[in-house]
């Protein structure tokens, strides 16, 4: 895809979001079920994935990390989004690798120490490119993708969640 096919792609759907904004609400749902032992069963869309304890938790290592899944949801998300940027502005990326690590002190999570964080202390997401791009490009590509990512946004906003717990 070009910056042309992109822009055409996306032009009748940016019409209807200024013309209607309430179209451009849109909720996305991701559901699991309890699964036997410690796990949780997810239908991504497109398979299903079952997570469970890590390792450093008492895990086998046969299901998903959740903590894994979030940070591949943010390369998937990173991925995609500096694509459509890199095609939007003319960029020609040939190949590249983008890549998330996370620090954990699974202390927190296992409740042996209260100092401990529950969660990650630090992400770090990096994009190697082949590209022929010039600073300059680079800097945009870096700005938009860190922009116009969702999954960094969110991240990086500390989103509200709301809960509810209910019996069945």
């Amino acid at each position: 895809m070009n910056a042309s096919e992109l822009k055409d792609l996306q032009a009748p759907i940016k019409e209807k979001y200024k013309a209607d904004p309430s179209a451009a609400m849109i909720t996305l749902k991701a559901e699991g079920n309890i699964g036997e032992g410690i796990s949780c069963k997810v239908d991504t869309g497109k398979a299903m994935v079952e997570a469970g304890l890590h390792p450093a938790t008492g895990g086998n290592g046969m299901l998903a990390c959740s903590g894994d899944m979030l940070l591949e949801a943010l390369v998937a998300c990173a991925g995609v989004t500096l694509s459509a940027v890199a095609t939007a502005i003319g960029v020609d990326i040939r190949s590249g690798l983008v890549r998330a690590e996370g620090d954990l002190d699974f202390r927190g999570t296992l409740g042996v120490s209260k100092e401990a964080s529950v969660g990650f202390r630090q992400i770090r997401l990096s994009f190697q490119l082949d590209t022929d791009a010039n600073d300059e490009q680079m800097a945009s590509l870096e700005k938009l993708t860190e922009r116009y990512c969702v999954v960094y946004q969110t991240i990086a906003g500390g989103t509200r969640i709301d809960k509810s717990f209910s019996k069945i």
